[in-house]
């Protein structure tokens, strides 16, 4: 069975590293502290221009819940329109209705927007009320996958879960596990899930080069990022994901 890795980016640096690693695809946002939002316009361009392999933009115009306003669509509609003339090759992106079910109908028209793209419905999905009715719902709107960490804080919580959506789906949608995975655990999550496609970050944490350093101010939450420390996608983390994957035999 083969595999594709997706590595979950937010800037140049870490998109080419991920490529150089062997990577399969890269999904690019911005804000990852956030859950990740709408990478700009500039980042879109520069990730598109320095590297080769498949670029998935999320289009998720803020963090928070997934029920979007009249104005917020639009805005999705139209960083749609801006990711397909800049190269990118799928969109991430998920909508909810109030009541937890999937916004069928403007995730619907989300993938028609987005057409040729590929569309995968995001981990919108691991917030929806009934995970089958949801499972039904998106395979009715056209998407391709659906990021999920099996409704369990990771992948490797919701591995259970994960394996039955694979196969509940089959061939008509992607089930493609995502959240806390890492090279410690990826072997037991594809042998005991099935997947085929699997999403993480793979970061490492380095310091910045700021020689002066002010104390005491923040420019978001504390508790989420500090300003001199610096988080980027780790080749050798992605390669060795890579090996582990490949030497696994069904």
């Amino acid at each position: 069975m083969s595999f594709i890795l997706e590595i979950c980016v937010d800037s140049v640096e870490s998109a080419i590293a991920a490529e150089s690693a062997g990577a399969g695809r890269l999904e690019l946002c911005s804000a990852l502290t956030e859950g990740g939002v709408t990478p700009s316009a500039g980042l879109i361009e520069s990730v598109r221009r320095n590297t080769g392999i498949r670029m998935h933009v999320l289009i998720r115009p803020r963090s928070g819940d997934f029920l979007y306003s009249g104005s917020e669509f639009s805005v999705m509609r139209r960083d749609i329109d801006y990711a397909g003339e800049n190269g990118a090759d799928g969109i991430v992106t998920g909508l909810l209705m109030s009541d937890g079910t999937v916004d069928v109908e403007r995730t619907a028209l989300l993938v028609e927007y987005a057409s040729p793209m590929s569309v995968t419905f995001h981990r919108a999905f691991d917030m929806s009320r009934d995970h089958h009715k949801a499972l039904e719902d998106i395979i009715s709107t056209g998407a391709e996958r659906i990021l999920t960490s099996g409704l369990a804080r990771t992948a490797i919580e919701g591995a259970g879960l994960i394996k039955n959506l694979v196969v509940t789906a089959g061939d008509r949608i992607k089930i493609m596990p995502g959240g806390g995975i890492n090279e410690y655990n990826i072997a037991l999550l594809a042998t005991s899930t099935g997947a085929g496609e699997y999403h993480l970050s793979a970061r490492q944490q380095s310091g910045s080069r700021m020689t002066f350093r002010r104390k005491g101010i923040y420019m978001g939450d504390p508790r989420l990022q500090d300003e001199y420390t610096l988080k980027n996608a780790d080749a050798e983390r992605i390669r060795s994901v890579i090996m582990i994957l490949n030497g696994i035999v069904f």
